[in-house]
C-alpha cells in the first residue's frame, strides 16, 4: 500500500546569484547547507499526457533520499499528495498496479509509457528554526531532460527540442508554514526569482508539446467547491450547486479506492451516485431536465453496477454474523463457511465486473459529465428564488414518501407488499439526501425533514435486507448441499429473516406519523 504525503511546494524559474539570508524571513534561525543529490527520474504518460493535462505526474526515481515509485495529485490550495511505493513494487520497470489503478481515472482509459527522462542535480538548503529542526528546503535544481519515444510530437509549428536543459529553485515546507513560503517568495521577488509559468519539471520539459490552452492544472477540489460542506448559499440554486460539486468530489476521490477494493469504498461510491440522483430529481424545476435526464439515466446505470458488489457484501456481513449466532445443533461453523462461499464468489465476480464498467468509455464519459455539471449547473430562472422555493421541493419530498408508505401500509403483507415497502424506502432515501441538499440553506425544514425521512428509510431497510436474506439463504440451500449438517441450519437462518419484520414495520409506521408533522 502506497504511503501519502502532503506536499507543499512552489517552483521559481532559475536560481539566486547570492545566499539566502534569514532576516526578512518569519520563524527562521539560520540557513544551512543541505548537501547535494543526483536525481534520476523517468516519468509516464499516456500519449496525449492525459496525466499532465490534469495535474498528475507519475515518475520512477532513482538516487536520493526519496527514490522509489512516486505519483503527485493536485490538492487543494496549492498543495499536492504525494503516494511512494518502493522500486520493487514496479516489475520491469513498469508502474505498480497500485497507482495504475490511483491514475485510471485521470487517464481516461489510456495506456501510460515512458514519455521524459530527467536528470537532475539538487543543492539543497536548509531553513532552520532555533531548535534546528528544519521548516523548508530550497532545493537548486540545475535539470537535463530527454524527451523518449511516448511522448507527443510538437503541438505548434515550431519543432520542440528532444533535449532541453534549465535551472529551477524548488522551495519545499516541511514544518513551516505558508507565511513562510509567502515571505520566501516575497525575497526571492526583491531578489529578482519569479515563479516558474510551469511548476512541474513534466510540463517545463514538454511545454512544446502541450496542447494549446492546457495548463497542466487539471480539475481539483479548489476549483471546484470544497470536499465538505458547501459554502454559504444565497438561492436555492447557489445550495444545490455547491452540494453537486461535493458529489463530484467525492467520486472523483473513491475512483481508486474502489479498483483497489478498499473496505466501505464501493458503499460510499454507491451513496454519492444515489446523492446526485437524488438531487437532480427533487430539483428537477429548476433544472433543465434536456440537460439532466441523460446523466440520471447514466448514474443509474452505475449505481445498479454498484449495487451488485454491494448487495453481496451486506448480505455477506449479516447472514455471516447470523451463523456465528446459531446453537450447535445448527451448526454454525459449517454454515458461515457455506455463506462465505457463496457469497465471496459472488462479491468477486461482481467487484470484476464493477472494475470492467470503470475502464470502459462509458464510466469515463458519466465522470466527465458530473464535473461539468458540478462546474456549471443547467439551472432555470426560478434556481435564483430563496428559502421559499427550497421548501416547496421539502414539502414534494415530504408528500411522496408519505403517499408511497401509505400505499404499502394498506398493502396486505406478501410480496406485493414487499415491493412497496422497498418503493417507499427508496422514496424516503430520496428525501434524505434532497433535505441534504439544502442544509443549511433551508433551515430546520430541512434539517427536520432528513431525520425524520432517515427514520423511516432504517427500519424499512432492515425489512429489505430481510427479504434478501431469504432469497439469499434459498439459493445457497439449493446449490450442491455437502453433507455436513448445514442445512438445519439454514433452516433456522431462513426463519430468523422475517422474524423482525412486523416490528420493522411498526417503527416505519410510527415514523410515518411524525413526518406529517
Amino acid at each position: 500500500m502506497a504511503t501519502d504525503f502532503k506536499e507543499t511546494e512552489r517552483t521559481f524559474a532559475g536560481a539566486l546569484d547570492r545566499p539566502l539570508s534569514d532576516e526578512r524571513l518569519p520563524q527562521v534561525a539560520g540557513v544551512r547547507a543541505g548537501g547535494t543529490e543526483r536525481l534520476d527520474a523517468v516519468y509516464f504518460d499516456t500519449p496525449d499526457l492525459r496525466l499532465l493535462r490534469r495535474g498528475v505526474t507519475l515518475r520512477r526515481r532513482t538516487g536520493g533520499h526519496d527514490a522509489g515509485w512516486h505519483l503527485k495529485t493536485p490538492g487543494d490550495n496549492g498543495s499536492r499528495t504525494e503516494s511512494r511505493l518502493p522500486l520493487a513494487a514496479g516489475a520491469a520497470g513498469r508502474p505498480p498496479p497500485e497507482l495504475l489503478a490511483r491514475t485510471a481515472l485521470d487517464a481516461r482509459g489510456g495506456s501510460v509509457a515512458p514519455v521524459v527522462h530527467l536528470r537532475t542535480r539538487r543543492d539543497l538548503t536548509l531553513l532552520v528554526d532555533e531548535g534546528g529542526d528544519t521548516l523548508a528546503e530550497l532545493a537548486r535544481d540545475t535539470v537535463s531532460a530527454r524527451v523518449l519515444d511516448g511522448a507527443p510530437p510538437s503541438s505548434g509549428s515550431a519543432v520542440a527540442p528532444d533535449s532541453v536543459d534549465w535551472v529551477e529553485t524548488e522551495v519545499e515546507l516541511v514544518d513551516g508554514d505558508t507565511d513562510l513560503l509567502d515571505a520566501v517568495e516575497a525575497e526571492f521577488h526583491r531578489l529578482g526569482l519569479d515563479r516558474a509559468a510551469r511548476q512541474s519539471k513534466l510540463a517545463h520539459a514538454l511545454a512544446g508539446r502541450l496542447p494549446e490552452g492546457a495548463d497542466a492544472g487539471g480539475w481539483t477540489p479548489a476549483a471546484s467547491g470544497s470536499a465538505g460542506s458547501p459554502a454559504k448559499s444565497d438561492s436555492v440554486g447557489e445550495a444545490l450547486t455547491g452540494y453537486l460539486r461535493v458529489q463530484a468530489t467525492a467520486l472523483r476521490t473513491l475512483d481508486p479506492a474502489v479498483r483497489l477494493d478498499e473496505p466501505d469504498s464501493v458503499h460510499r461510491m454507491r451513496v454519492h451516485v444515489r446523492r446526485l440522483r437524488s438531487a437532480l430529481a427533487a430539483h428537477r424545476r429548476i433544472l433543465d431536465r434536456a440537460a439532466t435526464d441523460p446523466l440520471d439515466h447514466e448514474l443509474r446505470w452505475f449505481g445498479k453496477v454498484l449495487g451488485r458488489v454491494r448487495d453481496n457484501e451486506v448480505l455477506a456481513d449479516r447472514l455471516g454474523a447470523q451463523a456465528r449466532e446459531l446453537p450447535p445443533e445448527g451448526h454454525p461453523a459449517e454454515v458461515a463457511a457455506r455463506i462465505r462461499s457463496w457469497s465471496g464468489a459472488r462479491y468477486r465476480e461482481a467487484h470484476r465486473a464493477a472494475v470492467r464498467a470503470m475502464e470502459g468509455r462509458r464510466y469515463f464519459d458519466l465522470l466527465d459529465a458530473v464535473e461539468r455539471l458540478a462546474e456549471r449547473p443547467p439551472l432555470k430562472g426560478r434556481a435564483t428564488r430563496g428559502r421559499a422555493e427550497a421548501r416547496h421541493m421539502l414539502d414534494r419530498q415530504r408528500r411522496r414518501t408519505a403517499r408511497r408508505l401509505d400505499q404499502a401500509l394498506d398493502t396486505a403483507p406478501g410480496p406485493r407488499r414487499d415491493g412497496r415497502l422497498h418503493r417507499a424506502r427508496k422514496a424516503a432515501k430520496r428525501a434524505r439526501y434532497a433535505a441534504e441538499s439544502v442544509s443549511p440553506f433551508a433551515g430546520r425544514p430541512a434539517d427536520r425533514l432528513r431525520k425524520r425521512a432517515k427514520g423511516i428509510q432504517q427500519p424499512l431497510g432492515a425489512h429489505q435486507d430481510g427479504v434478501m436474506g431469504e432469497r439469499a439463504l434459498a439459493e445457497i440451500a439449493a446449490a450442491d448441499p455437502p453433507d455436513d449438517g448445514s442445512a438445519f441450519g439454514l433452516g433456522i437462518l431462513y426463519a430468523r429473516q422475517r422474524a423482525d419484520a412486523a416490528r420493522q414495520v411498526r417503527r416505519a409506521a410510527e415514523a410515518r406519523k411524525r413526518l406529517a408533522g
